[in-house]
């Protein structure tokens, strides 16, 4: 759905969680893809609280996967990534997941501790791509 500007704003998927709040899960334009901070929440809303970190690492990437993917992008096609940690002791496990996860890509990366996350989950990950 063309936004203000001609930025293709993206909502809705089965893929993943409803945005909760004001905002979309990706927007296009100018050939980016601006993908929202994905949290480890399943496509059904549950929050993955009481999963260990490993679980909702895996999950934060898969919604960073399907929000590509409904912007029509993909991993192979990112450029960076931020990932937001609420512990760097968790680093190593992300680090290990995320390799395996993006495979021989490697686009730019930041790694950000930043204590307490929203509803108290662990890890949330935002990334720009090509469209």
């Amino acid at each position: 759905m063309a936004g203000e500007n001609g930025i293709d704003l993206r909502q809705a998927s089965p893929n993943l969680p409803a945005p909760g709040g004001h905002y979309s899960h990706t927007a296009t334009g100018q050939g980016l893809v601006f993908v929202s901070g994905q949290l480890p929440i399943r496509p059904d809303g549950t929050r993955l609280v009481d999963a260990g970190f490993e679980d909702q690492a895996r999950q934060a990437l898969a919604n960073l996967a399907a929000a590509l993917e409904l912007a029509g992008s993909g991993v192979p096609r990112l450029l960076q990534v931020r990932v937001y940690l609420d512990d760097m002791a968790h680093w190593p496990a992300f680090d290990r997941i995320y390799a395996d996860w993006a495979g021989t890509h490697r686009p730019a990366r930041a790694v950000v501790p930043t204590g307490a996350l929203h509803f108290g989950l662990k890890v949330e990950i935002e990334a720009v791509a090509l469209a």
